[in-house]
């Protein structure tokens, strides 16, 4: 490049700062002068590129500073006092830890309707990828304090949900479209994912089958250098002890696949028994009629109770599943009221039966009384405990050689495919955190088997039932999806024409001389709908004057077929056109008319919004 190039190249940027900084509605940071200047000059590939690097080092950061800050509160907890001093921590901490996070989030973030993966959901379907800047740190903070303090439950999808608030906005910073505001969206999720677990394909892999479901696109670079880059935190600031890793397994035998089958099918009964309990929690706090901080105080009681009796419920357990796996699952019964009785085997049988089964109240009772979490690191616990009370099973029984660590392993997985529906995730999450690419074959039959479990019960996430029946999340249906980003506001047609339901013919006439449309609404004080005439109602008498001042428009009136509201998603609007059979309805709020909406303008912005889509 000669020296004219390059001052011509420095002369464009300050120019460009200059002309910024005069006219912009706001005055910009320098690093965000930097990336407008780059924004003009790289094209579209290179700056997502860029900007998936820049997303997943700010999302992979996140991560990684939420899991220290809980991995250094739980150590002082379980390792620097003794039980019977932690049993008072335990009374205390999961108490206060959901009480606090409802009270910071009715004074400080004015209440949410939504938390976790479905408030993700939502915005890409509704709200066109735009999440709320606040949840940039509202998450992380609110999970800090539940986690941290020891509510059952995950950090893995409030992380998520940060990671993907700061690609929205990023995206939003620099005027990005809708389809590279969802990938930078996507991107955010999947470097807190793979810094959550030092595990970058995992991170991927719950991006495109948890994120990106009914979402077409082509560009995948961004989620490859965002799950690298919050990996590679991940991995050069957490210490061993605080990743979710795991070392010692034996090789895989495939005289032992029956065991993998079996538990298969344990993991897609417990993932069940997961999802319906959750649901049921949620439902009986949502019915309870008590105001929030009742709810949280109630319970945070109830998750304190449990963590006194079972002491891996505190927190997210991770240290307890790898206690197991590593072949030392005494050291959970001492730690707890079973350490002042003789060591049996039976007794930890039934400790980590009660505690599998036990873990799927704590951590709905943690969610939905008021905490922050999510059910990633639960499932993965569950799992654990469950492969590995299997595994005991099978040994009292009588079975030798049972590979007691492969099946805590591959159970995680089981349980995780049947309760997230992300089978892959899981699968390739326990690959990498075991290094365990030889447990591939178990990995896929336990999570396969659990996953189709979970299909044959709900072909949905139960999770996701309500909000996909309503239409506020997409689906695998891609023709739907894109009806559900018309929004009713875009398609109604407010020129319309109106007539008084006291006028007479002469001046339905003198209306339609005007007017330019084959329907009219009849209606009362204040705009209220009482019917509607078409052409062909008063094209037998129009051309009969002496009718004019006789005949009502009351008596040529009728009722519309069907009415629409502004809060209809577009399928139901389809719905109800298909069932009248007519092309026009009229559209109206509290009574009140507020315009008509045509099948045809339908169409036609469903066309133009495919071929926005489908643009690479």
């Amino acid at each position: 490049m000669s020296q004219f190039s390059r001052i011509r190249k420095y002369h464009g940027f300050f120019r460009f700062k200059r002309d910024f900084e005069q006219y912009s509605l706001r005055k910009a940071k320098s690093y965000e002068l930097l990336l407008h200047w780059l924004h003009s000059k790289l094209n579209r590939n290179q700056f997502l590129l860029l900007s998936g690097i820049l997303v997943g080092c700010s999302a992979g950061l996140a991560g990684v500073v939420l899991k220290m800050l809980v991995h250094y509160i739980h150590y002082v907890i379980t390792y620097k006092v003794h039980f019977s001093t932690q049993v008072i921590f335990y009374v205390v901490f999961p108490f206060l830890g959901i009480v606090l996070t409802t009270l910071i989030v009715v004074f400080f973030f004015k209440g949410q309707s939504r938390k976790g993966i479905p408030a993700i959901l939502h915005e890409i379907a509704q709200n066109s990828s735009l999440i709320p800047p606040v949840k940039m740190y509202s998450q992380i903070l609110q999970s800090a304090v539940t986690v941290g303090l020891g509510g059952s439950a995950g950090l893995e999808s409030p992380i998520a949900v940060t990671g993907a608030a700061l690609g929205s906005n990023y995206a939003r910073t620099y005027s990005l479209g809708y389809k590279e505001r969802t990938l930078l969206l996507a991107a955010g999720a999947t470097a807190g994912i793979a810094s959550a677990f030092n595990a970058p394909i995992a991170g991927m892999m719950f991006a495109f089958e948890i994120l990106l479901t009914g979402v077409v696109f082509s560009d995948f670079m961004p989620l490859v250098v965002a799950a690298v880059c919050g990996s590679l935190l991940s991995k050069i600031i957490l210490q061993e002890e605080v990743l979710f890793h795991f070392e010692s397994r034996t090789p895989f035998n495939y005289h032992n696949v029956p065991f993998y089958i079996v538990l298969g099918l344990l993991c897609g009964f417990y993932a069940r028994y997961f999802v319906v309990l959750s649901k049921k929690v949620e439902h009986f706090f949502q019915h309870l009629g008590w105001s929030a901080l009742r709810k949280a105080m109630l319970g945070g009681v109830l998750v304190s109770a449990l963590c006194v009796a079972l002491p891996p419920l505190f927190g997210e357990g991770y240290t307890a599943v790898k206690s197991l796996a590593g072949g030392h699952g005494e050291i959970i019964l001492q730690n707890s009221f079973f350490g002042y009785f003789p060591p049996q085997s039976w007794m930890l049988l039934v400790f980590t039966g009660c505690v599998c089964l036990l873990k799927a109240f704590a951590t709905s009772i943690t969610i939905q009384s008021g905490g922050n979490g999510g059910n990633f690191a639960p499932s993965l616990f569950a799992g654990g405990f469950l492969g590995f009370f299997f595994a005991m099973l099978c040994s009292q029984i009588g079975f030798t050689d049972v590979p007691v660590t492969n099946l805590v392993i591959v159970g995680m997985a089981g349980v995780m495919a049947g309760v997230m529906y992300a089978p892959l995730t899981a699968i390739f999450l326990i690959a990498e955190s075991s290094s365990g690419y030889d447990l591939f074959i178990p990995l896929m039959i336990v999570s396969t088997t659990s996953y189709l479990m979970a299909k044959w019960f709900s072909p949905i996430s139960p999770e996701l039932t309500e909000l996909a029946k309503e239409g506020k999340v997409f689906t695998k249906a891609h023709d739907n999806n894109i009806l559900l980003m018309l929004k009713m506001q875009d398609v109604v047609e407010k020129d319309i024409q109106r007539i008084d339901i006291d006028s007479n013919l002469r001046e339905l006439i003198e209306l339609v001389k005007d007017g330019h449309r084959n329907i009219i609404s009849v209606v009362s004080q204040q705009d209220k709908l009482e019917g509607i005439i078409t052409l062909d109602d008063i094209r037998p008498i129009m051309f009969n004057p002496e009718l004019y001042d006789t005949v009502t428009v009351k008596k040529l009136m009728k009722a519309p077929p069907a009415v629409v509201s502004l809060k209809d998603n577009i399928t139901l609007v389809l719905k109800k056109f298909d069932e009248a059979q007519v092309w026009n309805l009229p559209v109206v709020q509290d009574k009140k008319l507020i315009g008509f909406v045509s099948k045809s303008r339908i169409l036609n912005k469903y066309r133009l919004l495919l071929q926005e889509y489908s643009e690479s």
